[in-house]
Order: C-alpha cells, then sequence, then structure tokens
C-alpha cells in the first residue's frame, strides 16, 4: 500500500475527524440580500453566491437572469453547528423573505428568484421539512418555498461577492438590501456576530 495513500490511517488515529462545518443552500430572491445578512451572523464561516437547481451547466448571471436557465440564484452559507443551528439560520431565512410570493420578492420577478431550500444530505432534509411544515402551518399554508437536494450548482461571477459591504451607496443596496439587513438585526440580535450586535 503507498503510504500516502488516503487509506493509509496511522494507527491510533480516527479516519477522519470529525466535522465542524455544515453546508446548506437557499434562495430568496436576490443573492445579495441573503449574502448581507448571512454574513452577520454569528457561526458562519463563509457565504458564497452562485445558481443551482438549473438546466444551464456553468451559467452566467445574464443567462440565469433571462430565466431560460432554470436556475435559482441562492447563497451557500457554511457554517459552524456548534455555534449557529440549522434551524436557526432557516428562521432567518423565513424572516427576511417572503416565502409566500411565487418566483418574486418585492419588484424581482422570475423564477431565479424563487424560494427555496436546497439540502447536502437526507439528515438536513428531514430537518428542513420539519421547519418547513412549522411555517407553512404559521402562514396558513401558503408558502411556496421548494425543498430539494442542491444540484448543478456555479458559484456567481466574482463581482457579486460582497456585494452590499462594497456597494452600499449603489441603489439597490440603499432601498433593498439594507431594508433585510435591519430587519435581520432588529429580530435577531442574539444571532448577529459580537463585532456587530450592539
Amino acid at each position: 500500500m503507498n503510504e500516502n495513500s488516503p487509506s493509509a490511517t496511522p494507527i491510533g488515529l480516527p479516519a477522519t475527524a470529525p466535522s465542524t462545518e455544515a453546508l446548506i443552500t437557499l434562495g430568496g430572491g436576490c443573492f445579495w440580500c441573503l449574502e448581507a445578512v448571512f454574513e452577520r451572523v454569528r457561526g458562519v464561516l463563509d457565504v458564497e453566491s452562485g445558481y443551482c437547481n438549473g438546466q444551464t451547466p456553468s451559467p452566467s448571471y445574464e443567462q440565469v437572469c433571462s430565466g431560460q436557465t432554470g436556475h435559482a440564484e441562492v447563497v451557500r452559507v457554511r457554517f459552524d453547528p456548534a455555534q449557529v443551528s440549522l434551524q436557526e439560520l432557516l428562521a432567518v431565512f423565513f424572516a427576511i423573505h417572503d416565502p409566500t410570493s411565487l418566483n418574486r420578492q418585492g419588484a424581482d420577478v422570475g423564477t431565479q428568484y424563487r424560494s427555496g431550500i436546497y439540502t447536502h444530505s437526507p439528515e438536513q432534509e428531514a430537518l428542513a421539512r420539519e421547519v418547513l411544515a412549522q411555517a407553512q402551518s404559521a402562514l396558513g399554508g401558503r408558502v411556496v418555498t421548494e425543498l430539494l437536494p442542491e444540484r448543478n450548482y456555479h458559484p456567481a461571477e466574482a463581482y457579486h461577492r460582497h456585494y452590499f459591504a462594497r456597494n452600499p451607496e449603489q441603489g439597490y443596496c440603499v432601498f433593498v438590501v439594507a431594508a433585510k439587513v435591519k430587519k435581520f438585526e432588529a429580530a435577531f440580535q442574539r444571532l448577529m456576530r459580537e463585532s456587530q450586535s450592539r
């Protein structure tokens, strides 16, 4: 056996270290809004904007915006479950967008703006299904959020990364993204990063 082989584990050490990270993919309108909020949540390690669950391989922003690729605008949220649970992240998700609005968030209209939870394991899907059922009950069965395994994910172009942080005076950021951030800060003080909590 090659000593550099992945299966060559030193005696006495576990084959794999326990994971301290998890990943969930969420769609709830423009990814600039979701990124700006989840970057403020304690325990979130990284937020990446992208596109998922469409047909076209490696789509561009312009292709996705045309509505022809079938993709949703999403954020991949990498987090530490010891600091923030998936249930808490989904509570934030349902609070900062309208899950009863089909293929639309405010003035953003199209299937790319649909509400969706895109999971990375059967366990995640089961938990998300419970949270989704609670949201349906609370909102009179009007929730249109789709729940599917993530597939055909492609990261968004580099200029979308940290968009709100880099463009706070841009019109959409002032009137739309900032409002979502303020809503999160008002409702989820306990989940804010220490550097941002008051």
